[in-house]
C-alpha cells in the first residue's frame, strides 16, 4: 500500500467521506486511490477557491468535515480567502496539499512556493508528510 492509499483508508476511518478536488500531476496517486474506494466521494472542481468554497459550505451544511486537495502552493494560495473565512467559522476542512517530487525541489520550479507557511497563516494544524509512511498517521492527526 502506497501513502495515497494509506490516506485515504485513514481519512474514510475518520469519518471524511468526502473529498473536493483540483488535482494536477503531483496528485495522481492520490486521486488513483481515490477512484478504488467508492465510498469516498470525490468532486472535481475547476478551480481551488471552488474546493474550498465547497468544502466550507459541505462542512457548514451537514457538519461533516471534507477534504480538498489543491495543487502546490500556487493551489493552496488560489484556496485561500475561502480557507481563511471557513477558519473563522470554525468549518472542519482537512486540505491535502500536493508538492513536487523530493528530488524537483531543489530546481526552484516556478510552482514552487512555501505550503507551510501559506497553511500557518490559515489553519490550525499543519503538516508536511516526508514519506510515505507518515501519510496515515498525519492524516489521522489533521482531523482530530
Amino acid at each position: 500500500m502506497n501513502g495515497a492509499e494509506s490516506l485515504v483508508k485513514t481519512l474514510l476511518a475518520n469519518g471524511v467521506d468526502r473529498v473536493f478536488a483540483n488535482p494536477g500531476t503531483s496528485e495522481m496517486h492520490f486521486v488513483a486511490a481515490l477512484d478504488t474506494h467508492p465510498e469516498m466521494a470525490c468532486t472535481l472542481c475547476l478551480f481551488e477557491g471552488g474546493t474550498s468554497g465547497a468544502a466550507d459550505g459541505y462542512f457548514r451544511m451537514k457538519r461533516d468535515v471534507a477534504g480538498t486537495l489543491l495543487h502546490l502552493a500556487p493551489g493552496f494560495g488560489n484556496a485561500f480567502a475561502n480557507l481563511h473565512n471557513a477558519r473563522k467559522a470554525g468549518s472542519g476542512i482537512v486540505n491535502i496539499v500536493g508538492d513536487h517530487a523530493t528530488h524537483h525541489l531543489a530546481y526552484e520550479s516556478p510552482l514552487k512556493g512555501d505550503i507551510e507557511g501559506i497553511s500557518n497563516a490559515i489553519s490550525h494544524w499543519t503538516r508536511s508528510s516526508p514519506d510515505a509512511m507518515s501519510v496515515a498517521m498525519d492524516g489521522a492527526e489533521a482531523i482530530r
